[in-house]
């Protein structure tokens, strides 16, 4: 498989849309007032700038900070590499010189053994219709770790690499009664070297797919016996208090034989009906039966 670093002008692109609709909130909406996009589309001009980048570009040609080398000034492209050439770089490493004269790659920080923290990987945002953003990965960590602890956790532990990390923090909400509904968590979009393609959601897959892994969760977890162990426990467990009741067999604990039974009972009971009314109108006419 082809693997690509994260270059922004040279990403595919659906990730360049994608890499638009994850933009912060705060930002898209900022841009949206000054040039509508349109959904599907991407926000950033023919030499990859997004709007934010082509604003600093203009300060810095403004301010004479583009003069290169040469003594001519960087053209968009030129300076959008130049940024592109910092932001890739693997952050949280540096390169050392071992006993053997090799040089390798060593995590900055402190080292991690045996780690008591909890990683949950979720699925990225993405707006309907809108593609999946791959160089993105989202977190949820515990409000105690920072930004630091993440990038060397991802490198020391999975062997990820990280350009960037923003975080951002989710307290937890309280219902009338002044009780916790759901936990504080602090949530972290991690920019990825190497994309990752998150598993597809059961709502996107097709009918065969969905089956199959309904198959596979049914082979591996045994959740419908389970659900059926459960139900016929919990009627043992409540019908056991009553006087008198006895378990009864699997012919009358299925829903389709207690229907079936209930049919022939009062089969039965119309019949008997209908003999004893013939019985009286006999009676009454004096006939022998």
């Amino acid at each position: 498989m082809q693997v690509f670093r994260r270059l922004y002008s040279s990403i595919p692109e659906a990730a360049a849309v994608a890499r638009t609709a994850s933009t912060p909130r705060a930002v898209r909406l900022r841009r949206l007032r000054k040039r509508p996009v349109a959904p599907g589309q991407f926000d950033a001009n023919p030499d990859g700038l997004t709007p934010t980048e082509y604003a600093r570009f203009q300060r810095d040609f403004a301010k004479g900070e583009l003069v290169g080398p040469d003594g001519r000034y960087l053209t968009e492209g030129e300076w959008l590499e130049r940024l592109d050439a910092r932001r890739t770089r693997i952050r949280g490493v540096r390169t050392v010189t071992n006993e053997n004269g090799e040089k390798e790659l060593e995590v900055v920080g402190q080292k991690i053994y045996l780690p008591n923290v909890v990683f949950r990987l979720v699925r990225n945002h993405t707006p309907a219709g809108q593609p999946y953003n791959p160089y993105e990965a989202t977190l949820r960590v515990p409000q105690s770790i920072t930004k630091t602890d993440i990038r060397s956790y991802l490198q020391a532990v999975y062997g990820v690499k990280t350009t960037y990390i923003r975080t951002d923090n989710y307290i937890a909400k309280l219902d009338r009664v002044g009780r916790v509904n759901q936990k504080a968590y602090k949530r972290a979009v991690v920019g990825l070297v190497d994309p990752f393609y998150f598993p597809k959601a059961v709502e996107d897959m097709n009918a065969e797919d969905r089956q199959k892994r309904e198959d596979w969760v049914e082979e591996s977890f045994q959740v419908q016996e389970r659900l059926k162990t459960m139900k016929l426990e919990m009627l043992r467990m409540t019908r056991k208090q009553s006087e008198g009741w006895r378990w009864r067999t699997t012919q009358t604990a299925k829903r389709s034989n207690i229907v079936r039974l209930i049919a022939e009972r009062r089969a039965e009971r119309e019949n008997a009906i209908a003999s004893i009314k013939e019985r009286i109108r006999a009676a009454r006419e004096g006939t022998p039966l």
